[in-house]
């Protein structure tokens, strides 16, 4: 097997943690003793990969690595197996499970601690905000529901006055070993104890309000605080407010993905807003000082004269605040030349007179019953 510590977990040098721990646990499975019975060298190669996980998850000692090799990364470890294993079945075992949850090979008999119980489940809850609380951050509250810890019995499923006792069955391990006879010889395999369902204790007296799994089921509000600059798709991680596990396991983590209501004026195209705002002729040809309500406050919008459809102002720092560092996008305002086609008389009659002034040639002027009735129905 390669000697290179990335070699032999198959990922570049520039690996994240994330993607190490996804790779360890692909080779773990690969080269784990239990997995491979012929092979005498699996434990072996098995801890070779753990002493490369351990070494290269550890910055300090990657960083030693990287510089010196093995031995530079060794000299902070006080020599010896990373992860105490003395060459025993028992400890390869604990580490698998450690990782993947049971199964590994280690079972009772193997002197393993018991399995004890699992932790809650993650959650997941949607909160719908306004815009100008995705721009500028708010507290909104969300409901779930979720198991919260008993406290009748303060979580440990026996009535109170009374507790839990070791399982008889697997002595407190949480599993069993079974050997059964196949036409390769003996088989021997591992699971979850019966009897106590892999936990390792027994409650002979349940709690009254919980039934024994010191939890209980409701609805539960949390107030979130929403960062500013979400938007609609955004997921927000509360660590250890999800569900709590049974008979006192750990809590689950609660997942909040955010929507965004629309604003009756803006759009949002990543931190920048946008707003297409109608002028009349008159203050676009005229040029205008006009007073723009941003998501701040009021600020001054000077409007050249000739101004066109399609010309655009920036605010600076008027927009969305970036999530991943500090400032704020800007607030593009795209004008659009309102064409008026409500006119009076007598508007018209200016305007013919601009027209004819600039010697623009335009339609003549409408006549009869028609444009009577339409000054009629305006007026």
């Amino acid at each position: 097997m390669p000697t290179d510590y990335y070699e032999l977990l198959e990922v570049g040098r520039d690996v994240n943690a994330d993607d190490l721990k996804k790779a360890y646990r692909r080779k773990a499975r690969e080269l784990h003793p239990d997995a491979n019975p012929e092979d005498p060298q699996a434990e072996a190669h098995f801890k070779e990969v753990a002493l490369a996980y351990e070494v290269l998850s550890d910055p300090d000692k990657r960083a030693r690595y990287d510089r010196f090799g093995p031995e530079g990364a060794a000299g902070g470890m006080g020599g010896g197996d990373p992860f105490g294993f003395s060459g025993g079945g028992g400890g390869l075992g604990d580490l698998f499970d450690a990782f993947f949850g049971g199964g590994g090979g280690g079972g009772g008999g193997f002197g393993r601690g018991p399995v004890g119980p699992p932790p809650g489940a993650d959650l997941e809850v949607t909160v719908e905000i306004d815009f100008e609380q995705a721009v500028f951050g708010a507290e909104a509250p969300v409901m779930v529901r979720t198991a919260t810890a008993c406290v009748t019995c303060e979580a440990t499923g026996a009535k109170p006055g009374t507790s839990s006792s070791t399982c008889g069955e697997c002595g407190g391990v949480g599993q069993v070993r079974r050997v059964r006879q196949s036409l390769l010889g003996q088989m021997v395999t591992t699971g979850p104890c019966g009897t106590c369902g892999g936990w390792g204790k027994v409650i002979e007296s349940p709690c009254d309000d919980c039934g024994g799994e010191g939890r209980q089921i409701g609805d539960h509000t949390y107030t979130v605080d929403i960062p500013a600059g979400v938007d609609t798709g955004s997921t927000l991680r509360l660590s250890n407010l999800g569900a709590v596990g049974p008979r006192g396991g750990g809590q689950g983590d609660l997942y909040v993905h955010v929507r965004v209501r629309p604003h009756d004026r803006f759009e949002r195209h990543g931190d920048e807003l946008l707003e297409e705002l109608s002028v009349p002729l008159t203050q676009a040809a005229l040029g205008a000082h006009l007073d723009y309500e941003t998501l701040d406050g009021t600020e001054e919008l000077v409007l050249p004269r000739g101004t066109q459809t399609g010309r655009t102002f920036r605010f600076r720092g008027k927009g969305v605040p970036h999530v991943q560092s500090r400032g704020r996008g800007d607030l593009v305002v795209r004008v659009v030349v309102a064409t008026p086609d409500d006119l009076d008389h007598e508007q018209e009659e200016l305007l013919r007179q601009l027209a004819e002034l600039r010697e623009e040639p335009v339609a003549p002027a409408e006549t009869g019953l028609f444009s009577k009735v339409r000054s009629k129905l305006r007026s």
